[in-house]
């Protein structure tokens, strides 16, 4: 789907497969384990994988059937239970939950209503249903609960209860380590994707100057270098906070590794492996993301240079909705919709790079940025305040690109996310940048 598809046809089967991907990829994950694997709290940074469930069908009622189809509730009692900002995680398992077979029930009743209101609803009239948005934004909003779930499944302890094949082993990168990123201005976010949403929009420009970018994300073999220079114990690289993070939880290395037998192993969704040393890093904080681009002498891009060197066209001076042009992602371009558990090598997907030769810009891990998470120029709320603007400010860094754990309906080269500087569980990356001098600009 291009940014300016305007046939309602067309834009009706696109979010009827949106809407039936995410389904089946929400069943997986909540039918691959027992009844108390579900009502469980696997880590008090996550909910219950039942809550997840019955608040998907109950953001698809809120949206699809109240505020589409101007139906009447029908399980008003339970939207206190399931309002995100009610109740924070760390309550929600003493809450009256719906047990795991009403809230499958509830949530399947939910959709075959929503489908009903998909099929008869005009794609205009109002912003709400203008090409399908509300359907695009529900579809968007269960796949990004399916990647939390994801990260529940990786919190969780026990054996695995997901598989899925590896990425397939391509030839070994041997490009150049940067690319050159001319500057001058761009476009910036959007005014035309149908289905982007309010912290994306509107377009508008930016000027950038020149800088270098990594070609591919940092690697655990990269990343292992910092860690054997003394990274976590050298207070030089760590920003103030970082550095109380680090000493205030003893931490030594990402997320999930340890080191055993002289070599460093990580547990990977209930499995333990060695530590791939050609895969983008996983599992750091921002923190730690900075105070290695500090000691490798470089610094994290800022969000502005990382979409310009994800969507910007030297040759036709135009953004493009992905690195590699505007039609959407395939298997040969990115790695997405959690076809696979893992990132692929770093270096993979030469299809989907961007015309300056950066590779991986979308899919395999979120990446990190220096930049804080605040409204575009001409920002406006839509169709609800809670989704961006209370969390505009400092608190919040912005990550970019997607990840392996991410579906393509909600990942594209204008697509914002955020999280808490010390966050970690989530499927987080980052690469690096520098200034360009101008003599090498020349």
């Amino acid at each position: 789907m291009t940014g300016t598809v305007s046939d309602p046809d067309a834009l009706r089967q696109r979010a009827l497969t949106a809407l039936l991907a995410a389904r089946e990829r929400t069943s997986l994950l909540t039918t691959c384990v027992e009844e108390p694997e579900l009502t469980a709290q696997h880590s008090p940074l996550m909910s219950p994988l039942v809550w997840d469930l019955a608040h998907i069908g109950n953001q698809e009622e809120l949206w699809l059937l109240r505020a589409v189809a101007g139906r009447d509730a029908m399980r008003p009692e339970i939207d206190g239970l399931y309002d995100a900002f009610e109740h924070p995680r760390s309550e929600r398992p003493s809450l009256p939950l719906l047990a795991p077979a009403e809230a499958r029930g509830y949530a399947a009743e939910v959709r075959g209503r929503a489908l009903d209101v998909l099929q008869s609803t005009p794609f205009r009239g109002s912003p709400l249903t203008d090409a399908g948005f509300a359907f695009g934004m529900i579809a968007q909003h269960e796949q990004q609960h399916d990647e939390t779930m994801l990260i529940t499944h990786q919190l969780r302890s026990g054996p695995t209860a997901l598989t899925a094949p590896d990425p397939e082993p391509g030839p070994r990168f041997t490009g150049p380590s940067e690319v050159l990123v001319p500057g001058g201005p761009f476009t910036m976010g959007t005014s035309t994707e149908p289905w982007a949403l309010d912290n994306e929009r509107p377009a508008h420009h930016r000027l950038v100057p020149p800088f270098f970018i990594d070609t591919t994300p940092v690697t655990n073999a990269d990343y292992q270098r910092f860690i054997a220079d003394g990274g976590y114990t050298d207070q030089r690289w760590w920003a103030p906070a970082g550095w109380d993070m680090v000493r205030g939880n003893e931490l030594s290395a990402p997320l999930f590794w340890r080191r055993e037998g002289g070599q460093w192993l990580r547990r990977h969704f209930g499995t333990v492996e060695a530590v791939p040393p050609d895969e983008p890093v996983l599992h750091v904080s921002w923190y730690e993301a900075d105070a290695y681009a500090r000691w490798a002498g470089r610094r994290l891009p800022s969000e502005e240079e990382w979409e310009k060197a994800a969507r910007h066209d030297p040759a036709s001076d135009r953004s493009t909705r992905y690195p590699w042009g505007d039609a959407d992602p395939t298997p040969e371009r990115a790695n997405l919709g959690q076809r696979h558990l893992r990132p692929a090598p770093a270096g993979s997907y030469p299809a989907g790079e961007s015309p300056l030769g950066v590779r991986q810009l979308i899919g395999d891990v979120w990446e990190w940025t220096s930049s804080d998470f605040l409204p575009y120029p001409g920002f406006s709320a839509f169709p609800y305040r809670e989704y961006s603007d209370v969390f505009f400010g400092g608190d919040y860094k912005v990550l970019r690109g997607g990840a392996f754990s991410v579906d393509e309906v909600a990942c594209r080269g204008t697509f914002r996310n955020w999280d808490h500087p010390v966050r970690r569980q989530i499927f987080s990356g980052f690469r690096t940048a520098r200034d360009a001098g101008p003599a090498e600009t020349a």
